[in-house]
């Protein structure tokens, strides 16, 4: 009878382990879509230094469409910054119209963009919602993920002062 419930037991266990390991397999396909957007909205940022409007929702966008994006889109959350301080909204390089004319800002600090040479940090964060189904009932637990990456903007603007080191 010993013999009987250990069999079961494993047979339980290893039941328990292949489910969690084909959810995790559905993980890493996701987690290397989060790096390449990163990288994109990097790649994007640097071109101008800053991003767009237009492009931080077309990304966002694309995000929201994506399988396992899609279950959670509230919580997908991008951020370009001057800065690694994410909570100060006044560092933030995505800008809030939809305009290519900044000049009639008033100080250069409010400006979305920075000067060449200038670091850009990006970092999106979303959550993978790690779902088993065992036995008829779910089970259901959400894991916070984000990537980030440190940039260098290319363009040269002609309104911003340009010091050399």
């Amino acid at each position: 009878m010993q013999g009987i419930a250990k069999a079961f037991l494993i047979t339980i266990i290893t039941s328990i382990v292949i489910v969690l390991l084909t959810n995790m397999a559905f993980f890493f396909p996701w987690y290397l879509t989060l790096v390449s957007e990163t990288y994109y909205v990097s790649q994007v940022a640097a071109t101008d230094n800053y991003l767009s409007k237009a492009n931080y929702e077309d990304i966002k966008d694309s995000l929201e469409e994506r399988p396992i994006f899609s279950k959670r889109k509230d919580d997908i959350e991008i951020w370009v910054h001057k800065s690694e301080n994410y909570t100060y909204a006044g560092d933030s390089a995505i800008s809030t119209v939809y305009t290519e004319d900044y000049s009639d800002y008033a100080n250069d600090s409010d400006k979305p963009y920075q000067q060449r040479g200038e670091p850009i940090y990006v970092k999106i964060s979303a959550v993978y919602p790690l779902t088993v189904k065992l036995w008829g009932k779910e089970y259901s637990r959400d894991i916070p993920v984000s990537f980030e990456m440190k940039t260098t903007g290319l363009k040269h603007y002609k309104d911003l002062p340009y010091y050399e080191n």
